[in-house]
């Protein structure tokens, strides 16, 4: 009994939460078929969600979904496989490697990624390559430096009580130093996740012919409002769900920091 008082009592706080997103959307809703919002450049959302139904139908949508993903998949597992690798060389004491290679890093990570656009066109061209490695290039930076802080910020006391039992460098790291820096590191994958993505939306208005970004470019181009605002619709969703599995992913593998917390 007392678990149902429990999940029934959490019932109207959900709601609660919603309620705002609904009384936007009736508003929105209202406003356009009233005309107080102009139709012409800004659809009312149940033409939205009329225009996503058909989509769907046609299976058009599912095609640039897929393509999207592809993209932002490979570029976001190369930032991955040499950001956190190299997170933990840089934060990890070796002095000599990070005097030389961390100024450099530092410096490359402040450009404005939309500045580099030109430039990766320029040397890679307009096809796959370039976009995937937009995508790379974004989402190096927040794996990179959140693995670097995660590892300074291992408890030393925890490193030295493993050193005086004897545990050898490589014990330490798997045993000790990944697992405490691993918050810092899911921090910097969620961050990149977002990057990512809303960067190949940018990076598939040049150059592309299929995927979400191109989707809302060529709606944008024929004029085609519904479209435009079913397909933005649909980019905000997916940034969700990665955000979201991300989190889902985290609490699976860092069950601990959740027992620890105060």
């Amino acid at each position: 009994m007392a678990d149902k008082k429990i999940s029934l009592g959490r019932i109207p706080a959900q709601l609660t939460k919603s309620y705002s997103v609904i009384s936007f959307l009736i508003l929105w809703e209202i406003g356009c078929r009233t005309n107080v919002i102009n139709q012409n450049f800004v659809a009312a959302p149940s033409t939205i969600i009329t225009t996503l139904i058909g989509l769907a139908e046609d299976g058009l949508i599912f095609g640039h979904i897929l393509v999207s993903l592809e993209r932002t998949v490979l570029g976001f597992l190369f930032a991955i496989i040499i950001g956190i690798p190299l997170g933990v060389l840089l934060g990890g004491g070796f002095k000599t490697f990070e005097r030389i290679v961390k100024p450099v890093l530092f410096f490359l990570g402040q450009f404005n990624p939309f500045s580099l656009f030109p430039i990766f066109i320029l040397i890679l061209g307009i096809g796959e390559v370039s976009k995937v490695t937009m995508i790379f290039w974004v989402s190096l930076w927040p794996i990179l430096f959140n693995t670097i802080t995660g590892v300074r910020e291992v408890d030393p006391l925890l490193i030295k009580s493993s050193k005086s039992m004897g545990a050898k460098r490589l014990t330490i790291f798997r045993k000790v130093v990944f697992p405490s820096s691993l918050p810092y590191i899911f921090t910097g994958i969620k961050m990149s996740s977002g990057i990512a993505f809303f960067m190949l939306i940018a990076a598939e208005m040049i150059g592309a012919s299929r995927g979400l970004g191109w989707l809302v470019w060529n709606a944008q181009t024929n004029y085609q409002i519904p479209v435009l605002y079913a397909a933005t619709v649909v980019i905000s969703l997916l940034g969700l769900v990665i955000n979201g599995l991300f989190r889902l992913l985290e609490r699976k593998i860092v069950k601990w920091k959740d027992s620890v917390s105060f």
